[in-house]
């Protein structure tokens, strides 16, 4: 379900470029040193955002080296590491746990089932760290089992449940900012919950399975729906973020949520457009 809080490359200038890769290396190399080299695959660009978010608010000592990995071993790469680094390192893999989870009891996918097993002694490890966004994280995907059982076709039920969990993955901890980070987090997962959605609707129309935009999804106004319903939830992220004292990588920040955001919609919508587009369309 994650993967779409994305960073627009053609607008970022080099520097800012170099900036987000150390980020997204630093997270990388995290993953495989508190938790191994086969845990560098749950990485994603949704928690280098957090990592990058939290860094920014709470300036933190911040230390990069530079050095070769598997992904590229011929040229030396940029490595920012820090606690909020680790802390999104942390997050991807309880995020990641539950995922695997919830995969194998949907599908009943072998491969699923071999990631959790993989990841239960780490998340195990964390459980006493993180009660908070552990509770969450439960919480918000029982809540969604319960919706899909009850085929609930509001979008707003689901949503929320997964906004609510990603909420308190955005707070770090109680503070004077946890309550903006906790809206931020809530209207960034509704979103997410959402692309998800939209990118998954004909599949699952075909397959008949649950996604509460199946219902509308033959209506002639349904991609307006679609586009106004997610202006309004990353709408609602980016007021809370406005709110934040943030300073460094304020542009790529921006970047990311004014832009990068809709880079997997509008190829998604190219996509559509092309296929209906053709002769043999159906």
């Amino acid at each position: 379900m994650f993967g779409y809080i994305l960073v627009n490359k053609q607008t970022l200038t080099e520097e800012e470029t170099k900036r987000f890769s150390s980020f997204y290396c630093g997270l990388c190399r995290a993953l495989g040193r508190r938790f191994g080299t086969t845990c560098r695959l749950a990485l994603s660009f949704d928690m280098t955002f957090l990592a990058i978010l939290l860094t920014s608010l709470y300036e933190p000592e911040t230390t990069a080296s530079q050095g070769r990995c598997i992904v590229h071993p011929n040229k030396r790469r940029c490595f920012l590491d820090n606690t909020f680094i680790d802390y999104a390192a942390d997050m991807t893999i309880l995020l990641s746990y539950h995922k695997a989870l919830d995969d194998w009891n949907d599908e009943r996918s072998i491969a699923a089932r071999t990631r959790a097993g993989m990841l239960k002694s780490r998340y195990s490890n964390m459980a006493g760290l993180y009660p908070r966004q552990i509770a969450a994280i439960e919480t918000g995907l029982k809540n969604l089992r319960e919706i899909e059982k009850a085929q609930d076709a509001s979008i707003d039920p689901p949503a929320n449940a997964f906004g609510q969990m990603l909420g308190e993955v955005f707070v770090y901890r109680k503070d004077v900012w946890s309550d903006t980070l906790r809206q931020m987090g809530e209207a960034i997962g509704r979103f997410i919950y959402l692309m998800d959605a939209y990118d998954d609707v004909l599949d699952d129309k075909r397959k008949k399975s649950y996604n509460p935009l199946v219902a509308i999804s033959d209506k002639p106004d349904f991609e307006d729906k679609c586009f106004e319903y997610l202006t309004l939830m990353i709408g609602d992220g980016t007021l809370a973020f406005e709110k934040l004292p943030l300073v460094d990588d304020i542009s790529i920040l921006r970047n990311i949520l004014y832009s990068g955001v809709w880079t997997k919609y509008q190829a998604l919508k190219r996509e559509r457009a092309g296929k209906e587009d053709k002769p043999d369309a159906k």
